[in-house]
């Protein structure tokens, strides 16, 4: 037989998509393993894996995937059930949400961020201390929820 057949689950964990340096592609993306952007993009990108973009990517889309590591250009929102990583390199022009956000010295992001992760709806909020003692302290239930590191 000429073709195998392939199994109907892909591992996220696979790269199978590569946009490579000097291809640009116009159109959706939809995914079931982690994609890598070396090239240019302008669609929207639907991941069920990670989304890597190099140095010399540039995405004109909206981008929604498990990880997103950023080290080229995007000009969209990015939405991720995990992390999203912008490195030295990297710039975002667009809105984020995602439960971890690291950003790296060099790193650009202009637009807002969303933090919130799966047990953060679930869990009760913790009462800030400083409310009863400072009526100018900011309320404990806020619209940032997750981490954000400075590297």
């Amino acid at each position: 037989m000429m073709f195998k057949s392939k199994k109907n689950l892909m591992n996220p964990n696979t790269t199978d998509t590569l946009i490579g340096e000097g291809t640009t592609f116009e159109g959706r993306i939809k995914s079931e393993a982690s994609i890598r952007i070396e090239g240019g993009i302008t669609g929207d990108i639907e991941c069920a894996g990670d989304v890597i973009i190099g140095e010399r990517g540039v995405v004109k889309s909206n981008v929604s995937a498990r990880d997103v590591i950023l080290a080229g250009n995007v000009h969209g929102n990015i939405i991720t059930k995990g992390k999203l990583t912008i490195t030295s390199t990297g710039s975002l022009y667009g809105n984020i949400s995602a439960a971890s956000f690291i950003i790296e010295e060099g790193g650009q992001f202009q637009g807002n961020s969303k933090m919130e992760t799966a047990t953060a709806t679930a869990a009760p909020q913790p009462k800030n201390e400083l409310d009863s003692n400072n009526p100018q302290a900011p309320a404990a239930n806020s619209a940032y929820k997750g981490n954000t590191i400075a590297m």
